[in-house]
């Protein structure tokens, strides 16, 4: 079990894991706990496809599940997710479906994208999941653009704007975040700061101490807090998405956290991380901090665990097959979703 492990842990009692999660906390933290372990799984499975040549690329978000899943859980149906590279978790968390992501990630016949768009690059309308770009930082400004449309048509909803400690530095950051304070606009800023932009350690890329203080700049509140505790996360979420929906002005929320695998597929991280950053990053592992606290306050057991795990690796296995049965999408597609009427062939020669 996880206790037999370094782990740093959570501190929370019953009553203050209740307090910040509210009344239903057990079910929360339980089905937390599940989707961790699914993401879990996801990750392992597909990195291994990639080094087998089976997918073309995959972006672990192994640990970064604490925020992600808690923006799932925390985010209403209403409201819109903009993601940076390692959110594909909330939209699972949110409704879209595990398989029909997967077939994205093959880029077969199932693919809503039908192979078009790169590998870990979703978009999943159903759940208001806007695909990224891979682009630096532009999702934030997409993300208030989102945010200004829904104030206009006078929709419920906000908007949440993903993006990890490099981006701080691009320009949309600070356009994004200058118009979003000025106009008061919906819109949730969250820095996912694993303190590497690709190959970049966070203080050779800006001199502030932290992140959530460049939100000072713009006249709104940042935050700095943990994460890799998912208590932390959900409550920090839920309590700034509450806030929108009152009314008030936008935030940001800067999670520390720890990239745990390589910035991607394409990436050795052994090449500039320090000794030592490995089992650093171990110790503060998001899945095995909330299943020793969840053990220790006798909420989960060896059996049910192993249960967990089976089931998640199940699930995931049971995508993979049914994706490598699917053949590719049809060379019909091609022009399919392109033009708004299909287009007339071109006259024999």
């Amino acid at each position: 079990m996880a206790e037999a492990r370094t782990v740093v842990p959570l501190a929370y009692s019953r009553d203050e894991a209740r307090a910040a999660l509210g009344d239903a906390w057990e079910g929360t933290v339980a089905s937390a706990y599940r989707w961790m372990l699914l993401a879990r799984a996801l990750d392992a499975r597909m990195l291994a496809l990639q080094r087998q040549g089976r997918v073309g690329f995959y972006g672990a978000a192994t640990g970064q599940e604490a925020v992600n899943v808690a923006a799932g859980l925390a985010s209403a149906r209403e409201d819109w997710v903009l993601p940076g590279l390692r959110e594909q978790l909330v939209a699972l968390v949110r409704g879209h479906p595990l398989g029909t992501y997967v077939h994205h990630l093959f880029a077969d016949a199932l693919d809503p994208a039908r192979g078009r768009n790169m590998p870990c690059h979703p978009s999943a309308r159903e759940v208001r999941y806007v695909s990224m770009s891979s682009v630096i930082g532009t999702q934030i400004s997409h993300a208030v653009g989102v945010a200004f449309g829904l104030r206009r048509r006078r929709e419920a909803g906000a908007a949440l704007a993903f993006f990890g400690d490099g981006a701080t530095s691009a320009n949309d950051f600070h356009a994004g975040m200058n118009f979003a304070a000025v106009y008061g606009l919906p819109v949730l800023f969250l820095c996912t700061n694993n303190q590497w932009a690709i190959s970049v350690p966070v203080e050779h890329q800006t001199a502030v101490r932290t992140l959530a203080e460049k939100a000072h700049a713009y006249g709104l509140a940042g935050t700095r807090l943990d994460g890799t505790d998912f208590v932390a996360c959900h409550a920090a979420i839920a309590g700034a998405l509450g806030r929108l929906r009152a009314g008030q002005p936008p935030e940001m929320l800067e999670f520390l956290l720890f990239r745990m695998t390589a910035h991607s597929s394409s990436d050795d991280p052994t090449r500039y991380q320090p000794a030592g950053w490995a089992d650093r990053a171990s110790a503060h592992d998001p899945v095995l901090r909330l299943e020793r606290w969840m053990v220790e306050r006798g909420l989960l057991d060896a059996p049910a665990r192993e249960r967990l795990v089976e089931e998640a690796d199940a699930a995931v296995r049971a995508a993979v097959e049914a994706a490598e049965a699917t053949g590719p999408p049809e060379a019909a597609t091609l022009t399919e979703d392109v033009f708004a009427a299909r287009p007339s062939p071109p006259p024999e020669a």
